[in-house]
């Protein structure tokens, strides 16, 4: 429960339970205030193994994804920058919208943190950004990233653990999140290019289960 890659790993067979059971074992002894053999944490990692694939399974059912939508939608080239937050921050993304509105086809997203402030946009709209926030602190620029959003269900925000069902497969297969965008119902992750590919590869085979 504390590790869900070690949780996924015993349910695909993939950690050697006589290691995972010596390391365990300090641990067992302090919490159980008694000598504990390693014979005996191999069996019961043994048989929580055997119980684990129905969990996943059970899982799996659980990631709703919106049908018929388009479920995946990507965004390319974009740039991300981090400003930190001062008393200008408001007007800042009042003259953004406003410098933003008439340009079709451009993607802007902020996002207010406590002490930043995230922008997102199209690479069009950088000259735009760098007038915009002339005055304030930046403290990151990264450029060259593109986006990939999935639609969900709007039923999945009282379904506990929907983004980690989502997260944990692009980490089985490394991919790197730069950051993510939540909404109601879409979930925006941003990468680089290079792990774009492999990142709708894998969202694509949610979409279709």
């Amino acid at each position: 429960m504390e590790s869900p890659f070690l949780t996924e790993g015993l349910g695909r067979g993939l950690i050697n339970l006589s290691e995972l059971a010596r390391q365990l074992q300090p641990q067992l002894e302090t919490d159980l205030w008694k000598p504990v053999g390693q014979a005996a944490v191999v069996m019961a990692l043994r048989r929580v193994a055997e119980r684990l694939p129905q969990q996943e399974a059970a899982a799996h059912g659980e990631l709703s994804l919106a049908r018929k939508t388009g479920e995946l939608t990507t965004r390319t080239d974009l740039t991300m920058y981090t400003f930190r937050y001062s008393e200008n921050t408001y007007e800042c993304h009042r003259r953004l919208l406003a410098e933003v509105a008439p340009r079709q086809g451009a993607f802007v997203s902020v996002t207010r943190g406590i002490h930043e402030v995230m922008v997102v946009c199209s690479r069009s709209l950088t000259s735009a950004i760098d007038e915009v926030f002339v005055t304030e602190r930046q403290l990151a620029r990264l450029e060259s990233l593109n986006a990939v959003t999935l639609h969900l269900d709007p039923e999945t925000f009282n379904m506990p653990g929907i983004y980690h069902g989502i997260l944990k497969k692009l980490a089985w297969d490394k991919i790197n999140l730069v950051n993510m965008i939540c909404t109601h119902t879409e979930l925006t992750i941003l990468l680089e290019q290079r792990q774009t590919g492999a990142a709708i590869a894998v969202l694509s085979r949610l979409v279709a289960q």
